[in-house]
């Protein structure tokens, strides 16, 4: 069984990471998101009024809120915590993927849950 993030390698057509540096933005929150990322390598942190309030690893997912919300505007702003790679996924191939690989589905629905029952934790 794939995780989520092999999963978004083998759908993504250019099948090329992303590389960023530490302190690079993924994206802001507001903006129109049309991708989802997955973690290849490295940490990426998730910011409110430039407040850290989550740190993602290697494996997870993110960005994924943005492509089922009607408005589809990014909730937080996404930054390299240090250098990382990511692989994205568009939401036509989200959809597809979700659609068509219901193991896909569910395990973006887990990673959504486990970081929802660790921050209610916290």
């Amino acid at each position: 069984m794939l995780n989520p993030v092999e999963t978004i390698k083998i759908l993504n057509k250019n099948g090329h990471p992303l590389s960023l540096q530490a302190g690079d933005i993924i994206f802001e929150k507001g903006q129109f998101g049309d991708v989802m990322y997955g973690i290849v390598e490295g940490e990426v942190g998730l910011f409110l009024d430039n407040q850290l309030v989550e740190t993602i690893e290697k494996g997870d997912l993110l960005g994924q809120g943005a492509l089922v919300q009607p408005d589809h505007l990014r909730a937080t702003t996404a930054k390299a915590l240090t250098d990382a790679k990511l692989v994205t996924l568009d939401r036509e191939r989200f959809l597809f993927a979700v659609q068509e690989t219901p193991l896909f589905a569910l395990q973006s629905l887990k990673s959504f849950s486990d970081r929802l029952r660790k921050r209610k934790a916290q």
